[in-house]
């Protein structure tokens, strides 16, 4: 089975593009339906957090300030990462990050990225939104610390990975999940899985 690494960022904004900067990542490996491994850690971008982030993360910039600098912080992740396949509930944020962290870094991504949330809409349509609060929830998943935090987010959604592997290997009685099976789910319309 393959290797699938799951991350979250927590960061000051919405995009890179805008001058939003990560302020905190986490990447948890899971393998075979288990969470294999796991990689934390605040990152001092010097940047400030505004006090709506502060108060929905719970990251102060005195925290950041004591952190390690961002660019050795993702260069760690990037190699915790490897070449396994990405996957982040609402993708499309993370990988703006993730993205301008390879760039920075002179890399440039190679890896297939997942999302949670378009596969969760797929495979659990009857939830009441797929935001990753109400779905673990909803699934009673497990979940350890508090949302809007890398690690707490970046193990929920890993956990929502595995159940639904699961779901669409029992769906369409596959011995085996691939990735570009999971990519075809992800872009299936809505109400056809």
């Amino acid at each position: 089975m393959t290797t699938y690494a799951i991350l979250d960022f927590e960061t000051t904004g919405m995009s890179p593009d805008y001058g939003a900067c990560p302020t905190e990542i986490a990447i948890v490996l899971v393998k075979d339906g288990q969470i294999t491994d796991r990689y934390q850690s605040l990152m001092n971008g010097n940047t400030w957090i505004p006090p709506f982030i502060e108060s929905l993360t719970g990251i102060t910039n005195a925290m950041i300030r004591k952190a390690p600098p961002m660019d050795k912080v993702m260069g760690e992740a990037i190699e915790f990462a490897g070449n396994h396949p990405l996957v982040a509930h609402n993708a499309s944020f993370d990988r703006k990050f993730w993205d301008e962290a390879l760039t920075q870094q002179g890399k440039q991504r190679q890896q297939d990225f997942l999302c949670s949330m378009l596969l969760s809409r797929r495979v659990f349509p009857e939830a009441p939104n797929h935001q990753l609060g109400t779905l673990v929830r909803f699934l009673q998943l497990p979940m350890s610390g508090q949302f809007h935090r890398a690690l707490a987010d970046a193990q929920a959604t890993a956990h929502l990975f595995i159940r639904m592997q699961q779901a669409i290997q029992t769906k369409l009685n596959l011995q085996e999940l691939t990735c570009q099976k999971l990519l075809a789910v992800q872009k299936q319309k809505i109400g056809t899985f």
